[in-house]
């Protein structure tokens, strides 16, 4: 059996992420008032990416990982935007 190993992350990183996480949100919030057509969703999107490997990265230690799991979190996001991209598109064309 493999020894695992604790990481710890101090409180300065957390407090740091938080102030990262509440100004995307506050981004986010500002970017649906403002009417940019289908770019708004788009941006929203971007921007809740951003925060979601924010958090896969910090609170749930994914920095920490093996190769396998970081390549099979990367194939998640992957098959998310092919799936978004593919919607954009069928959205486009009708």
């Amino acid at each position: 059996m493999k020894n695992h190993d604790t990481h710890s992350t101090g409180y300065l990183t957390y407090a740091i992420v938080l102030i990262v996480l509440l100004f995307l949100t506050t981004l986010s919030v500002f970017i649906t008032g403002i009417h940019l057509g289908a770019f708004t969703v788009a941006l929203a999107l971007l921007i809740a990416s951003v925060k979601v490997a924010t958090v896969l990265t910090y609170f749930m230690h994914l920095r920490s990982e093996n190769l396998f799991l970081k390549l099979a979190v990367a194939g998640v996001f992957v098959l998310f935007a092919l799936v978004i991209i593919i919607t954009f598109f069928d959205y486009l064309f009708r």
